[in-house]
């Protein structure tokens, strides 16, 4: 009961996105392939505006001594740096092929499950429901996100495939990490919404999502998933700074 009363957003989310792919592969079929760059198109402004409002939190987290900019800018550069020598992009690319492989899928499976991976997993209602969920068993952020993303899953789904749903595996393993996570924390984080650390770290992120929304409008090639140690990075450098 305490594992579920934790996690039940996280549950949840996996749900809608499931329910929303589904949707999404019947509808597919229907669209021609103008409707469905329209689609990717406006999902992917909608996406710079959530990056872009993100980002803003930047502005907010620094300290007396150091902008929150700066605090940004030395953890998605840091970060980034290290998703390279690491390799995330490449294993997460492998890991989407090696799924694509055993459910026997081709086309875009791979492009729609690292898409949906991260457009599903990086952002402030991820981070802040999750920690929510797992401090006081509260899942009503999460449950809000898992409406959003059950939507944008029908039209991830329609244009990706398959792919989109095999996010489910992301999302349960990371909002199920923290919530457990935070669950284990409880009282060291008593606001998650104020907490400048949180704050820091939903401004990175924030970039990383104008990253997304630049990758589905097609403007460029930002390997988002390289700068997914600048969120651990984050909340280590304001506490570093707050202590200077």
């Amino acid at each position: 009961m305490e594992f579920w009363l934790r996690t039940s957003g996280t549950w949840i989310n996996v749900l809608t996105v499931t329910l929303g792919t589904m949707l999404g592969l019947s509808a597919g079929r229907y669209l021609p392939a103008r409707v469905q760059r329209s689609i990717a198109q406006g999902i992917g402004l909608l996406t710079l505006w959530i990056g872009f409002s993100m980002a803003g939190s930047l502005a907010q987290s620094g300290t007396d001594r150091v902008e929150g900019v700066i605090l940004g800018l030395i953890a998605i550069v840091v970060g980034g740096a290290i998703g390279e020598l690491v390799g995330i992009e490449e294993r997460l690319i492998r890991f989407g092929d090696r799924l694509r492989h055993w459910v026997n899928e081709s086309g875009k499976f791979t492009a729609g499950f690292v898409t949906a991976s991260l457009l599903f997993c990086v952002g402030p209602m991820t981070l802040i429901g999750c920690l929510n969920n797992g401090l006081s068993g509260d899942n009503t952020l999460l449950v809000l996100k898992a409406s959003m993303d059950g939507i944008t899953a029908i039209a991830l789904s329609s244009i990706y495939g398959v792919g989109v749903g095999a996010s489910i595996l992301t999302i349960a393993v990371y909002q199920g990490s923290i919530s457990l996570l935070a669950g284990q924390l409880a009282g060291l984080i008593p606001d998650p919404a104020r907490d400048p650390h949180i704050l820091l770290l939903t401004g990175v992120g924030g970039l990383m999502v104008l990253g997304t929304g630049i990758n589905l409008l097609e403007l460029g090639k930002v390997r988002v998933a390289s700068f997914l140690p600048a969120l651990a990075i984050a909340p280590v450098l304001q506490q570093v700074a707050a202590w200077f």
